[in-house]
């Protein structure tokens, strides 16, 4: 039905005839002739229709914004004066000879060349997905898709497919459950990952697996979370965290230096516990120049340490033009975050110039030698926190992403990534029960099972993120391969002997038969493809997103249940 495709079209086909197909759009009626624009995935071109050169113009005038088209026609140059230098072939266009109408179309409910609302855009997404913006995000998407299964192949990776309807087993989210036809009573679960699909993989034999993994988690939404997600999961037998960062920082290499013309050089790793302390979050963004210092040990001889265990700092470098005065105006969001004792300091010709909102008597020699240990230069600002509060880095880790967005001291081009490492093994509740921070398969720093039992909050896991960007988009670990230990580490998370065998009976017999030291880790497709694409909002990336409170409005789903059985079943269950 077609020849070429309109945005593959350029000077190169001047005077040729060819047969295009697609979507009227931005149509202009002056009577005895008319403009429009027909697009399909590729782009635009102009055409112009005049009346001696249709036979059937008077059919052709009633075109709208919207009809599907068939159109045989010649490439001929715009005049001078007529350019779209917004579009590749706005130089040319083409005199049509022939169209035919494939089908019609009502009043297109959304303007495909200006901003929607989410409402509408979610509502309409089939005529949403012809918008340029999000046909290039989805063809990208597919690119990238490509170069994964390019790579893994080419390194001996093999792609198998693991269950979508499978057994409910706990993995930090709740399970979206599917009940069962033929076993009344009982349910199926979607995978919140392949996790214990993979391991069981690596027991049977295969040493390196990968998979484009659909997964499924019903948590609450946020601007870079879907209850559906696409994860690149990868596992790997007889090798350590060493191997799989080395692997998947090459597909990262890979995946950005077609899209972004990037190479990410020796990736820095560093702790959970340094990051918390120097960032103030695990996923940090080290784009951003503004950093937590630790001061406490320089005033450890000082009086205030009597009364406060903690004084720590924000260091402001001078570089990023930021005055005292400017500065001095977060006092008011310092305090919104319960932080009441802190002061400013600028650096005048080396002679402290302390602005103070407390009265607290600040030693000056001890100021000299944070200069000098920080190397802190002429106009360099320190905002000072002095506090007894445990959970105080995070907040000025919100404070320093603040300030860094507020005067835009990040760079939005520039692409940088860190290793984050040594995550503690558990984490306690408000009721004081255990969980643990990745999933309860990841193997613990220490081999000890004896402090593992005793000192269950200091143990550390051999488990790793990749952050780019200050946005998580990898995390993975070095597995337990050790029955004992698989059942030391659901025991502390508080799950009986019986919950083991009923939720975990088969995983932990498969780990009775020769399972190998293996290791992986799971690639957010989605996260990696809005750092790409500069996208803020998940829903930009996905064909068919949900929105943030789970539903589909194109489709109306969750709807209620019409199946007689599937009807009855519900009620017998809420009963």
């Amino acid at each position: 039905m077609r020849t070429e495709y309109c945005g593959n079209i350029s000077i190169k086909f001047l005077l040729k005839k060819v047969y295009l197909c697609g979507w009227i759009e931005k149509i202009k009626n002056f009577g005895h002739f008319l403009f429009f624009y027909i697009k399909d995935v590729t782009g635009y071109i102009q055409i112009i229709v005049k009346e001696k050169n249709i036979k059937n113009f008077k059919k052709i005038k009633n075109l709208k914004n919207g009809f599907c088209v068939q159109i045989l026609g010649i490439v001929i140059k715009r005049y001078k004066n007529n350019i779209n230098k917004k579009i590749i072939n706005g130089d040319i266009e083409i005199v049509a000879e022939k169209i035919n109408i494939l089908s019609k179309s009502k009043n297109i409910p959304i303007d495909l060349l200006k901003k929607n609302k989410e409402k509408n855009r979610l509502k309409y997404r089939y005529l949403d997905l012809r918008n340029e913006n999000m046909q290039k995000n989805l063809i990208i998407r597919s690119k990238i898709i490509y170069i994964i299964h390019k790579f893994m192949q080419k390194n001996n990776f093999i792609h198998i497919e693991t269950p979508i309807i499978t057994k409910s087993t706990p993995e930090g989210a709740r399970d979206y459950i599917i009940p069962s036809r033929k076993h009344i009573g009982k349910f199926y679960a979607l995978p919140q990952s392949p996790q214990i699909f993979k391991q069981l993989i690596m027991i049977s034999g295969f040493d390196k697996y990968y998979q484009i993994a659909r997964c499924f988690r019903d948590e609450d939404m946020r601007s870079n979370r879907q209850p559906e997600f696409t994860q690149i999961d990868l596992e790997a037998s007889f090798i350590d965290e060493k191997k799989i960062k080395i692997i998947s920082q090459k597909l990262i290499n890979k995946i950005f230096k077609k899209f972004c013309k990037i190479k990410f050089k020796n990736i820095k790793t560093i702790t959970y516990k340094k990051s918390i302390k120097k960032y103030g979050t695990d996923s940090p963004d080290i784009r951003n120049p503004l950093k937590i210092i630790e001061l406490t040990k320089l005033f450890k001889t000082d009086y205030i340490l009597k009364k406060y265990k903690k004084i720590i700092g924000i260091y402001i470098p001078k570089k990023n033009n930021l005055s005292l005065k400017k500065i001095t105006h977060y006092k008011n969001l310092i305090k919104t975050y319960n932080i009441n004792n802190f002061f400013f300091i600028k650096v005048l010709k080396n002679i402290n110039n302390i602005n103070i909102y407390k009265d607290i008597k600040i030693n000056k020699k001890i100021i000299k030698k944070l200069i000098k240990l920080y190397k802190i230069k002429e106009k360099d600002i320190i905002i000072m926190f002095i506090t007894n509060k445990k959970n105080i880095y995070k907040k000025l880790g919100e404070i320093i992403k603040k300030i860094a967005n507020d005067f835009n001291l990040i760079d939005k081009n520039s692409y940088k990534a860190i290793w984050i490492t040594e995550f503690p093994m558990f984490k306690k509740n408000k009721k004081g029960k255990f969980s643990t921070v990745h999933h309860p398969f990841t193997l613990p720093k220490t081999k000890s099972i004896k402090k593992i039992k005793k000192y269950p909050k200091k143990i550390l896991s051999r488990s790793y993120d990749l952050v780019i960007n200050g946005k998580e988009v990898g995390g993975g670990s070095v597995r337990i391969n050790n029955v004992k230990m698989q059942k030391l580490i659901f025991k502390i998370i508080n799950l009986s002997k019986k919950e083991q065998k009923e939720k975990f009976g088969f995983f932990l017999n498969a780990l009775k038969y020769g399972p190998p030291p293996h290791s992986g880790i799971a690639l957010g497709l989605d996260r990696i493809m809005m750092i790409i694409t500069k996208n803020l909002d998940i829903k930009n990336i996905i064909a068919f997103p949900k929105t943030s409170k789970s539903s589909c409005i194109m489709t109306n789903a969750p709807d209620k249940i019409k199946n007689s059985f599937l009807k009855k079943l519900y009620i017998k269950i809420k009963k």
